[in-house]
């Protein structure tokens, strides 16, 4: 299923990274009289969750489409959260898809991380990642590579840490409450939450890594985080 890909923008930060290719709502077919027709934002994106979307991880990759329409009517239906609650959505082929509107480059404010929206962004893993599952590597690089491009729009370091107010005494913090956390995050830092199970979560120091490098930050290679001479996931994707 071949998608064209987004051109890489500008860079107006020194480490800033090329957006990958990116599913946009368009092509996958998103039907945009289910959602709030009003996107919410945020000041800037200064850290990532990562999330998985606790669903069968025997799918086939030309079926993600169908996959993330369903998503999209339940939290729109049933969750009632007026579109799709992760901003970016990534299948273990490593295809990224948009979540929800507004822009891919804009600070879309999404409905992820009860408490910590504001100033974040959400990517999910398509599947379910428990103690024991890999993690495909194509999906971990385009997860990185993702995080890579978000966080370089503000400026961020994906190793760094950042401080994040919670909007939402559901949290783990108070409303109110400044807390730290890594640049890019588990569901799980931030919400009483397997999410994103404990495999994926497992990954997280490999993927800031490989985010770090992939904005030209000067890191050593993680054990298990290759970077490939060639990065598909920023050529081009289709299965």
């Amino acid at each position: 299923m071949p998608f064209p890909a987004l051109g890489a923008t500008s860079l107006a930060f020194p480490h800033g990274a090329p957006r990958p290719a990116i599913v946009m709502r368009s092509q996958w077919r998103a039907d945009e009289t289910k959602r709030d027709p009003h996107a919410h934002y945020a000041q800037g994106v200064k850290a990532v969750f990562i999330h998985h979307t606790d669903s069968p991880n025997n799918y086939d990759c030309d079926d993600v489409p169908g996959t993330v329409r369903n998503l999209y009517t339940g939290q729109t239906r049933d969750r009632q959260w007026g579109d799709l609650g992760y901003n970016f959505l990534v299948d273990k082929c490593g295809t990224i898809y948009e979540g929800r509107a507004g822009g891919t480059d804009r600070p879309v404010v999404g409905s992820h991380t009860l408490g910590f929206n504001q100033d974040t962004t959400g990517i999910a893993a398509i599947g379910t990642f428990d103690r024991g599952t890999p993690v495909p590597a194509p999906m971990e690089r385009a997860i990185a590579a993702l995080a890579a491009w978000k966080l370089g729009l503000s400026g961020i370091d994906p190793t760094s840490k950042v401080r994040l107010t919670s909007t939402s005494d559901k949290s783990r913090y108070p409303a109110g409450t400044s807390a730290a956390f890594n640049a890019i995050s588990g569901h799980r830092d931030g919400y009483a939450t397997s999410c994103p199970g404990e495999a994926l979560f497992a990954r997280l120091p490999a993927i800031r890594s490989l985010a770090a490098r992939l904005q030209g930050r000067p890191l050593p290679a993680p054990a298990g985080a290759t970077l490939p001479s060639d990065l598909p996931i920023l050529q081009h994707v289709g299965h």
